[in-house]
């Protein structure tokens, strides 16, 4: 049965000679953009407009990020800590400018269907369910959710990522409940580190490094908990055809929150080892002083 053609309504009232009434035929959701890419796969990526905006995007998010760090930090503010800054910043916007549309696009965008969830996913083939049998987002049982059926430009931007992992074009369950976590205590966690590494002090270095350390953490565990269940059941909502969607989307730019995030935490232990020594070697000597 086709969308258009069978899934009618009849509009209140009847010609009065007995004609037929009228037909009133709901409008089709939007089509997303990874489904024109599945009818041309093996083609290669496709690179329109979008894509060179959004790639565009993250490099001016990360300019800023840059910038910022030359304009915020001391002059005599060490390499590690100028990288430091940029990373945080950086991670920040990206949560904030990025994964927040996500969660927009979530909650405040949607398609509201003419028939019922199990109809439309069975005939329709612009429809992709990310929620089990009889769960619903929202609890709504007439409408979809997410980036696939919105036209702004935030829809558009993660239609581009949908591409390559198809469930941040609508929404599945897991990665919803991770980005409000993300959104909400990640961002202002990243900016807190950033205003700690921005002062100039030498008693509690340490509380950077804690705070650092708790949300490498906490990204490490976010980037797991992302693809564990893709992994664990033959990634079908992965698109690794072709090298863009493989390598710079999926591997290139979620590697950042992996390679930074163990850097991180390598260096927060080295500097909390070195606290702790020095700390053990004053008792030490307080203790052979009381000896004496």
């Amino acid at each position: 049965m086709a969308w258009g053609a069978s899934t009618t309504t009849k509009a209140a009232g009847g010609g009065f000679w007995g004609s037929k009434p009228k037909v009133v035929t709901p409008p089709p959701p939007p089509i997303p953009r990874f489904h024109a890419h599945s009818a041309a796969a093996g083609a290669g990526p496709t690179i329109d407009a979008t894509t060179v905006i959004s790639l565009l995007a993250v490099l001016a998010l990360l300019g800023g990020a840059y910038g910022a760090s030359i304009k915020l930090l001391p002059k005599s503010s060490s390499l590690k800590i100028r990288i430091l800054f940029i990373w945080h910043l950086f991670d920040a916007l990206i949560h904030f400018v990025f994964e927040g549309s996500f969660l927009w696009n979530c909650f405040f965008v949607s398609y509201s269907l003419p028939t019922s969830f199990n109809i439309a996913a069975r005939q329709h083939p612009h429809i992709r369910l990310l929620t089990p049998p009889d769960v619903y987002f929202l609890g709504s049982e007439d409408r979809l959710y997410g980036a696939n059926y919105g036209t702004g430009p935030f829809s558009r931007l993660w239609q581009e990522y949908g591409k390559a992992d198809r469930r941040w074009g609508g929404t599945d369950l897991g990665i919803v409940s991770l980005e409000v976590l993300t959104v909400f205590v990640g961002t202002p966690l990243a900016l807190w580190i950033c205003e700690l590494l921005r002062r100039e002090e030498r008693k509690g270095v340490l509380k950077r490094w804690f705070w650092m350390m708790i949300l490498a953490t906490g990204e490490l565990y976010g980037g797991w908990m992302t693809f564990a269940p893709e992994w664990f059941t033959g990634s079908p909502n992965l698109d690794t055809s072709n090298w863009m969607y493989l390598w710079l989307y999926l591997t290139f730019f979620n590697g950042l929150w992996v390679v930074f995030p163990l850097w991180i935490m390598y260096e927060a232990y080295q500097a909390m080892s070195s606290a702790m020594s020095q700390a053990e070697m004053v008792d030490l000597v307080n203790y052979l002083r009381k000896e004496k």
